[in-house]
């Protein structure tokens, strides 16, 4: 990670740990677990490692417990539940409202192009609306483009859990670098497999075989509930493939 300083609750962070972003003009972001109390005192809320990305000027707290809350744009794996003429409504995590996903939001969808999803299908999609009044609604491609850009029916495979934190570092665009994670990529080295990683704590993996698909979703959740490091990821991931 960009950043392993840990922070408790109450913990003043100090302007010295502030990222430095490249654009000057670009706005502090204050993520999970900090406080801001004007005018620029910014305080820990929750105790975990303190985490910076220089190019989104954006620090937070990582945190691997709690329940996942649904924002917009945020990637996630859901199950269909049940459908109506409209919708289909699924299930994003246990005990909450079901997210709303209309039958026409897929790429290029028609009514008689519209995938046909049953109970318990797997989906890949993007929360495009979520407040404390409503229900959230999904869609299955990028409103800015049209594309369905790997989103969509997620077929055969199987879904691990995952942590908050683990969720998020697997979605940074520089896993090992940014996120502290080289599980996959040292994996890659040796198994072809596919991958979607929803911000809920879901990974979906699909590989040739069901024992190179556990492979990567155990090699996932060892790496996250033991808190290792990348070099102790390799070591892990070159032990599970001998």
């Amino acid at each position: 990670m960009a950043s392993q300083k840990i922070v408790l609750p109450g913990e003043t962070i100090g302007s010295d740990v502030l990222p430095i972003p490249s654009n000057p003009n670009l706005p502090l972001k204050l993520g999970p677990g900090l406080r801001h109390a004007p005018p620029s005192t910014i305080t820990a809320t929750i105790a975990g490692p303190l985490c910076i990305d220089q190019k989104k000027n954006a620090i937070w707290v990582e945190s691997n417990s709690g329940r996942y809350i649904p924002q917009p744009n945020d990637l996630i794996i859901a199950t269909v539940h049940h459908s109506s003429t409209d919708f289909y409504s699924c299930s994003i995590t246990p005990y909450t409202t079901y997210a709303q996903l209309p039958q026409l939001a897929f790429e290029g969808a028609t009514k008689k192009t519209r995938p046909q999803l049953n109970s318990g299908s797997l989906i890949y999609a993007r929360v495009l609306t979520a407040s404390k009044h409503t229900d959230p609604e999904i869609v299955c491609y990028n409103p800015s483009t049209g594309k369905s850009e790997g989103m969509g029916e997620l077929k055969g495979g199987m879904v691990f859990d995952v942590s908050m934190g683990m969720a998020r570092r697997l979605l940074m665009a520089k896993q090992r670098e940014d996120g502290g994670v080289a599980v996959l990529e040292e994996i890659a080295e040796k198994v072809a497999f596919e991958i979607a990683v929803g911000r809920n704590g879901k990974v979906w993996v699909k590989s040739g075989g069901v024992k190179e698909t556990l492979l990567v979703g155990r090699a996932l959740q060892e790496a996250d509930v033991l808190g290792l490091t990348v070099e102790e990821q390799v070591k892990l991931v070159r032990k599970m493939i001998r």
